[in-house]
């Protein structure tokens, strides 16, 4: 089977647009391909969490994406951190990535501009931390979002780069993978971008949300003062809750909406409550299985453990053979 690697960052809680824009397609994938899905708690040291969140947020995202669906059976589910080999295949592809490159990097650039005050080395060498991520499982598909191709083009580019430097044709090239389906871009509630925690915690419906809370978002969420001519075209805001709509609710609910919407009828109030109610029973079976997961502790060291064994196979075998291609030899 064709190998598939996936990470997140472990900066909290998983939201809609992890699950439709993600972790849909991971559940599919797991049965037809060599998945590793990992939780990038390295990558998340460029933020300096505290020990306390940094742990707190590995387990939450371990049990958000068992909860959704993932089968540590059928796919390796790993910690970054549990995996050294991934650190030091970094090391050496650290050694030709030349840093006018890598301050070229979009994300790098986005991320000065936002923290000017915290620009540190992991910043700046996050697209070989993620070059490392993916190659050294010699992955050839990877589900990214449009916001993450640059940092796919460079995984390519080390990884040839490695394969000239040492006249030695490893590691294969990974490519942007969607599997059968695009990838849904989920709105959030601000009337702005898409949906995510860095937006404000307002902005994101969290898989396990109460149902009280996700009722007290949507009630919130940015609207206008109503259309003012009949089929006239939904300003931002509005469509993105059309759009949410689109994804939790029925087509005969999205109908009666949008046609209120054309006749100038529609009431905000009325439509939120909808969305809000639809959205408590589109993500009940995942949050009855973070609740039932979250205290046994027992299961998720066992899953973490095994994740941890299944990706240092695969990673020990591409560092054995890497050194020897490199020249670390032993007397």
């Amino acid at each position: 089977m064709e190998i598939v690697v996936s990470g997140i960052r472990s900066t909290g809680n998983l939201h809609l647009g992890n699950y439709y824009g993600a972790l849909q397609n991971f559940i599919k994938m797991q049965d037809e391909y060599n998945c590793f899905f990992f939780i990038a708690d390295l990558h998340s040291l460029t933020t300096h969490p505290t020990p306390a969140n940094l742990h707190g947020n590995v387990k939450q995202v371990l049990i958000e994406y068992l909860a959704a669906g993932i089968d540590p059976e059928k796919a390796t589910i790993y910690v970054q951190s549990d995996v050294p080999e991934v650190t030091e295949l970094y090391l050496y592809l650290n050694m030709n990535a030349y840093l006018g490159e890598l301050e070229r990097a979009t994300s790098f650039k986005d991320k000065v501009r936002a923290n000017p005050e915290n620009v540190n080395a992991g910043l700046l060498t996050y697209p070989v931390l993620m070059a490392a991520d993916i190659i050294i499982h010699k992955a050839t598909k990877v589900p990214v979002g449009k916001d993450q191709e640059q940092h796919l083009e460079m995984a390519r580019t080390f990884g040839n780069r490695f394969n000239r430097l040492y006249n030695h044709d490893y590691f294969p090239e990974p490519f942007a993978f969607s599997f059968g389906e695009s990838l849904v871009k989920i709105p959030g509630l601000d009337g702005k971008g898409k949906m995510g925690k860095s937006e404000g915690e307002g902005n994101a419906i969290f898989l396990g949300d109460t149902p009280e809370a996700i009722r007290k978002k949507v009630m919130r969420a940015v609207t206008d003062s109503g259309p003012t001519v009949e089929n006239q075209q939904k300003p931002q805001e509005i469509q993105n809750l059309f759009d949410l709509m689109k994804v939790v609710s029925t087509p005969d609910t999205l109908a009666h909406f949008d046609e209120l919407y054309n006749k100038m009828a529609i009431r905000y109030g009325d439509l939120k409550k909808q969305l809000a109610e639809d959205m408590v029973l589109a993500t009940a079976p995942i949050r009855d299985k973070i609740n039932a997961i979250a205290n046994d502790a027992d299961y998720l060291r066992k899953v973490a453990e095994m994740g941890a064994e299944k990706a240092r196979e695969s990673a020990s075998k591409t560092i054995r053979e890497v050194r020897e291609i490199i020249g670390f030899r032993k007397f």
